[in-house]
């Protein structure tokens, strides 16, 4: 029995081990595009890799999963954050729940996560293979026939995909003889780029909490925001970009962003705390009273941008002053140019259709014995640790599925 793996990144290789240690008469074998196995495990988390979430501040699924919530609320019934946690943990991996719910590895090291990984693929005799590019998985009757660019062809019995998110759709041709259904994949997680960026000056800035929304639609996040030399980033515009990818890619890339400055406030509520202000500190400048948390410089920047400038007092503005300037902090309209991805952390939505695959099992409607899991599917997820999840989950129950179809006990009764 031969179980071929299309892709090493992180849900392939957790298949890998749990296939391997449920079918330790299998010859389990990983191929894997790259020169070296799960690179992007290696730099997630700026290379500390946030392995996953503890969903503590999770309000749905569809909030931090855009793409592919409704099957994960599923999968994660199986196998979730928490038993992620508990299995690196049982592997000699501790881990740490920062204050913001991520999880990484004690030692803020993503090299423990990966080296964990080749460690009991090793272990268990799971044969892996590095720049193996595949060209195209044939079906045949029984198996797979695997075709590599420089390689001889392999046949399988089971193969399972994992090769994750893709740019563009030619990345995804070697699936074009299995006639699987696709989601054009587009670029997730990114950056703003700002049209004759006007707050360039603060460059290194963060807002611990404020609102987003692309004016005219629904899409709307929040949480901290960064402002870099050339637009904007931070948790309050990657999960906005994540929410809006196929949208702002239908528009080039070109839309109006919306900042609420101080998060949820109503314009009312920061009007009245502005009139407020002109009572406690009338005879002070308006530049030297800074609303909290702004910070003194983007406030200097908004009077200025609002045409009030900061050396005039308290006392003089104006009810139209106010408005203005509570219209402001709530709505504030920047112009979005362009986007600017990640250089090495890259997440796309789009790929295999997720009505291709049984949801209980990841295994092809059309094709028995194939398998697909992680980013290759229509699956993907805000920042946070929520793709990696993913991948965990999926990578499991891959595994669990394919031990079921050969007989064996699941991963649970082999002591996880």
């Amino acid at each position: 029995m031969h179980i071929a793996i299309i892709g090493a990144g992180a849900a392939g290789c957790f298949a890998a081990v749990h296939i391997a240690r449920q079918c330790p008469e299998a010859t389990v074998s990983v191929f894997e595009r790259l020169s070296r196995p799960l690179a992007k495990v290696a730099v997630t988390g700026g290379g500390r890799c946030n392995l996953t979430n503890s969903f503590a501040d999770v309000r749905s699924a569809e909030s931090v999963y855009p793409r592919g919530a409704r099957l994960l609320k599923r999968l994660f019934k199986v196998f979730d954050h928490r038993d992620v946690m508990r299995w690196f943990e049982q592997e000699g991996v501790p881990l740490v729940t920062q204050e913001d719910h991520c999880v990484f590895p004690r030692s803020q090291r993503a090299d423990d996560i990966v080296q964990t990984l080749l460690r009991l693929m090793r272990r268990h005799g799971v044969a892996l293979h590095t720049g193996c590019a595949v060209t195209a998985i044939h079906p045949l009757s029984p198996g797979y026939r695997i075709a590599f660019q420089d390689k001889e062809p392999v046949e399988a019995d089971i193969v399972v995909v994992t090769t994750g998110g893709s740019p563009k759709i030619n990345r995804l041709d070697f699936l074009s003889p299995l006639s699987l259904e696709t989601v054009p994949p587009v670029p997730s997680l990114f950056s703003f780029v700002l049209e004759n960026h006007p707050l360039a000056e603060l460059s290194g800035m963060v807002l611990p909490h404020v609102t987003t929304r692309l004016a005219g639609t629904r899409f709307k996040a929040e949480g901290p925001l960064l402002i870099t030399h050339w637009g904007v980033s931070g948790p309050a515009i990657l999960r906005l970009s994540s929410y809006a990818a196929r949208h702002l890619h239908d528009n080039a890339y070109r839309a109006d962003l919306v900042v609420g400055w101080l998060g949820e406030e109503s314009e009312a509520s920061i009007a009245e705390m502005l009139r407020r202000l002109s009572s406690d500190h009338a005879a002070k400048q308006v530049g030297s009273v800074c609303p909290e948390p702004l910070g003194r410089r983007l406030w200097h920047t908004l009077l200025r941008h609002t045409g009030i400038g900061t050396e005039r007092r308290w006392s003089s503005l104006s009810a139209k002053d106010h408005r203005r300037l509570a219209s402001r902090l709530t709505g504030h309209t920047l112009t979005i140019s362009g986007r600017n991805p990640h250089k090495e952390e890259f997440v796309t939505c789009g790929g295999v259709a997720l009505d291709q695959i049984q949801p209980a099992t990841l295994e092809s409607r059309r094709h028995a014995g194939l398998y697909l899991a992680g980013e290759v599917l229509d699956v993907d997820a805000v920042t946070g640790g929520f793709n990696l999840q993913a991948a965990w989950t999926m990578g499991f129950v891959v595994s669990q599925s394919i031990g079921q179809r050969l007989g064996r006990p699941s991963a649970a009764d082999l002591h996880l």
